[in-house]
């Protein structure tokens, strides 16, 4: 494909923008070649700046679950733009979108909008602490919430593609209060909590980890992770930015049964606008400000814009049957890759949950820990990346990161990545 326009522009990006993007994932360090860069988005298709077309996996990291351009979504920003792009002030829209939310995950009693999916766990993480007063926190590996001081400690993601777990400008003090455990190790979890936990302000978790590419966890682990905040008296907190209405219309937390204290959202309550919440217990949200001693603003939370978008998508995605034929899609995709990945010999490994699914390169047949991702064989991904890419198919350029599917890709999108992905797997042999 002719991608000289992509070039150019690169070029002149390097100029005036730090190695030219504006995200890190972006700029293909995890796969070799120049970013490229895209003018149109249709359907399920990406349009770069030469003209190329690719069905899309990436969907702007999750957010875009009815695909480009939705119809939908185009008519509400349309009608929201006529009336203004923002007032500063409180709108109808936001308490009917506040409505939505709660009503569609009922661990969230009360929720607030914020603009960002970092903004959100970095309030909810102060909230916890707030409510607790407590300082210590607990993450796990492989996990990424956001580019916050204390939780840039072994995150996935871009620092992972970046070969940088652990980010410069991160004062240690920050980093001493959090704990870093392995995904899915029940007995590591236990260890912790017989030691600190009653210290424990808050354990932050992705129900479904998808910036390690996607994990999906035992249900015995989400369980004794329940139990032990509960017995502990800390806050669980669901990072949801990513699963929420994207796995299922509860979240993760509808497909494992668990409940978590506060959950942060983010990406399809924007319909793919930027945007973030936090919500949870209403005795816990009842100690953010005004009415608490935990201070949280925001200049342009609930942009009138973004509420529009994500109010419509919102109400889209509830309709019957939305999620079966999701979830269908994806699946008849991960196993026509592992059919031609077997076919070629090439060892290759799936995980799907409704439209979200995760690759690996690897002997092993189930990858359930950070340890097994990082044992993938990213060079292998990073041919088949190109080749993918060169027979119109667009992947994240990271073998760390989740892929998904919209309702807008069928039978055609389907058959074409399959025939690309044929041809990939066939060259990983020659």
């Amino acid at each position: 494909m002719n991608n000289g326009n992509s070039r150019k522009l690169y070029d002149l990006a390097l100029q005036y923008i730090p190695d030219g993007v504006n995200s890190p994932v972006r700029a293909f360090k995890g796969v070799g070649g120049n970013p490229l860069f895209f003018s149109a988005g249709e359907g399920a298709y990406l349009i770069d700046a030469d003209g190329n077309r690719y069905v899309d996996y990436v969907g702007a990291w999750g957010p875009l679950i009815l695909g480009h351009c939705h119809d939908k979504v185009i008519s509400a920003l349309q009608d929201q733009l006529a009336k203004g792009i923002g007032y500063g002030a409180s709108t109808e829209a936001e308490v009917e979108i506040a409505t939505k939310i709660c009503e569609l995950v009922p661990s969230i009693e009360q929720v607030r909008l914020v603009t960002s999916g970092t903004e959100a766990t970095m309030s909810a993480i102060r909230l916890a602490r707030g409510y607790t007063k407590r300082d210590k926190i607990v993450k796990f590996e492989g996990c990424y919430h956001g580019h916050v001081d204390g939780l840039l400690v072994k995150a996935g993601s871009g620092a992972l593609t970046l070969g940088e777990p652990d980010s410069a400008g991160v004062p240690k003090a920050y980093t001493d209060l959090t704990y870093v455990l392995p995904y899915n190790d029940i007995p590591a979890l236990q260890e912790l909590f017989a030691d600190q936990g009653d210290e424990l302000a808050c354990v932050i978790i992705e129900p479904i980890a998808g910036n390690m590419n996607c994990v999906i966890p035992s249900q015995d682990f989400l369980q004794s992770l329940r139990d032990l905040c509960s017995k502990h008296g800390s806050v669980l907190i669901f990072d949801e930015v990513m699963t929420g209405f994207r796995v299922a219309l509860g979240g993760a937390q509808s497909v494992f049964g668990i409940t978590p204290d506060l959950t942060t959202l983010g990406k399809v309550i924007g319909g793919g606008l930027p945007v973030g919440a936090f919500g949870g217990k209403r005795e816990i949200m009842a100690m953010i400000a005004p009415s608490g001693p935990v201070y949280q603003a925001g200049t342009l939370s609930g942009s009138p814009l973004a509420v529009a978008a994500g109010l419509t998508m919102l109400n889209t995605i509830s309709e019957a049957g939305f999620y079966d034929e999701l979830g269908n899609t994806a699946k008849t995709l991960v196993d026509g890759l592992k059919e031609r990945a077997a076919a070629a010999g090439v060892p290759f490994t799936t995980n799907q949950i409704g439209g979200m699914f995760g690759c690996f390169f690897s002997e092993e047949e189930t990858i359930t820990s950070f340890a097994q991702v990082i044992r993938n064989d990213t060079a292998k991904f990073q041919s088949y990346f190109h080749d993918m890419l060169n027979n119109g198919v667009y992947l994240a350029p990271s073998a760390f990161e989740a892929g998904f599917v919209s309702a807008a890709h069928g039978k055609t999108e389907i058959q074409q990545t399959l025939e690309a992905a044929e041809i990939a797997f066939g060259n990983l042999c020659s």
